[in-house]
């Protein structure tokens, strides 16, 4: 999913958080730390994909260079890596990561975008083996966002910067085209059977296919489920939360009228689009989790005041706790959340914050509280070579200490609302690009970038 980049710097909230160690035996038996490993060679900067026991991500080299590499989910060594390109992706997305899939039969394959021809400008659409990397198959593509996996299968857009722009989806071990959808489509959920894409136009669509066929299930003007007036140009977002796709669309304020297009939270269940709620106005609050988990939000009033914070119920849309306007302590703050996200904290670097219940809005003190922000708010853009400017590194985040401003240092993995999982894993960028991953979850979870 693309990557809004916070502005003054993208599910919220599980109903607990997994341990972070395992158990064997039983409880009476001794706990076991959780498999986890760290591999400093890589600097990640998308987020990682993964399929049929292998991680892949899109790390930059010391030259500025992009390469796809793939590790061994359990382990981290790193499996091989081959040279990547950022060819007509939009550096407001973020960079992605490589798609991984699990073919039928269990064979996984890792799709990314390669350079190619003379000057490297080029690019190439090339699927490998996961374990060995081995080629399977090429596909010339002139512009595109970037490979995807959708069930079983690739989804990719092509010719995203022609007037020709489709969305392929294709079989991972052949590359045979199964079908086509004309425009520019993004996945943003699938399972075995259907795929729910964004389709990106003046007036976005969301439209549910069967994965096979393409045949449409349902479809969704994006201004029927929040109003009319939607410009995607500010960013948007999604994620489940058991039969729902919860959507985030951010305002974007055109230079021609200097007013803000519609933006807001919405859900649509994913069997026939039907909107299951709307929040509209209000913004996504960053650091954050997915919108399918309890979306964290602040609304916004006509004049373009900001009110306080709410945390939403990603079922019914309800509010389930806030703070007031009149209660945010000033300026100079960053966000920060528990790993429960029962509260809401206000970072002062080298200062004392701030913290408040979220269900009931009280504030409470902030000694001995910690809290999980950003590691930086000014973070520096990549220096890409042969690429267009303006790319950044996916976030990390670091412990802070609410009471004094400054950085904990438990040694604790980041929470699994901003990680997410992956068959189990949790996999995350530390700030020198390193690459950490721990297996203390279950199934697969969307984190903060969906």
């Amino acid at each position: 999913m693309p990557v809004i980049r916070p502005l003054a710097t993208p599910a919220v909230a599980l109903a607990a958080t997994l341990a972070l160690a395992g158990c064997s035996g039983g409880r009476a038996a001794a706990e076991e730390p959780s498999p986890a490993w760290h591999n400093a060679e890589v600097n990640a900067v998308s987020r990682a994909a993964v399929a049929a026991g292998v991680a892949a991500v899109t790390s930059v080299k010391p030259d500025g260079t992009l390469e796809t590499v793939a590790l061994d989910l359990t382990g981290g060594r790193r499996l091989w890596q081959r040279p990547a390109t950022l060819a007509g992706r939009l550096p407001g997305m973020g960079v992605p990561p490589p798609a991984a899939v699990q073919a039928p039969g269990g064979r996984g394959v890792v799709a990314a975008v390669d350079p190619t021809g003379p000057d490297g400008r080029a690019a190439l659409l090339v699927a490998r083996d996961a374990r060995d990397g081995r080629r399977l198959w090429t596909r010339a593509v002139r512009s595109t966002f970037g490979p995807q996996r959708c069930g079983a299968y690739l989804c990719v857009p092509e010719h995203t910067a022609l007037s020709s722009a489709r969305m392929v989806v294709l079989d991972p071990l052949t590359g045979a085209v199964l079908w086509r959808l004309p425009g520019i489509a993004e996945v943003e959920w699938s399972d075995a059977a259907r795929v729910v894409v964004l389709r990106l136009a003046k007036h976005p669509v969301l439209s549910a296919h069967d994965l096979r066929t393409g045949k449409a299930v349902w479809e969704l003007p994006v201004e029927q489920a929040l109003a009319p007036g939607v410009d995607v140009s500010g960013g948007w977002s999604f994620g489940a939360a058991g039969g729902d796709l919860i959507g985030y669309v951010a305002p974007y304020t055109s230079p021609r009228t200097g007013r803000p297009s519609t933006f807001g939270v919405f859900s649509v269940k994913i069997a026939d689009g039907t909107v299951n709620w709307l929040r509209p106005s209000v913004v996504r609050v960053y650091p954050s989790g997915s919108p399918g988990f309890a979306p964290v939000v602040r609304p916004v009033d006509e004049q373009g005041r900001f009110g306080g914070f709410a945390r939403l119920d990603p079922g019914t849309g309800r509010v389930l706790g806030q703070i007031t306007a009149d209660q945010v302590p000033g300026t100079g703050w960053w966000l920060a959340f528990p790993r429960d996200m029962a509260r809401l904290g206000f970072l002062k670097p080298s200062h004392p914050g701030a913290s408040f219940e979220l269900a009931s809005g009280r504030p409470i003190p902030v000694a001995g509280q910690r809290g999980w922000s950003f590691c930086v708010t000014d973070p520096k853009p990549l220096a890409l070579t042969r690429s267009l400017q303006g790319f950044y590194p996916v976030a990390s985040l670091c412990e802070f200490d609410l009471a004094t401003g400054a950085r904990a240092s438990s040694g604790d993995a980041p929470p699994e609302w901003f990680t997410g999982s992956q068959d189990g894993w949790r996999l995350w960028r530390d700030e020198k690009g390193g690459l950490h991953a721990v297996k203390d979850a279950a199934g697969t979870a969307p984190g903060m970038y969906g």
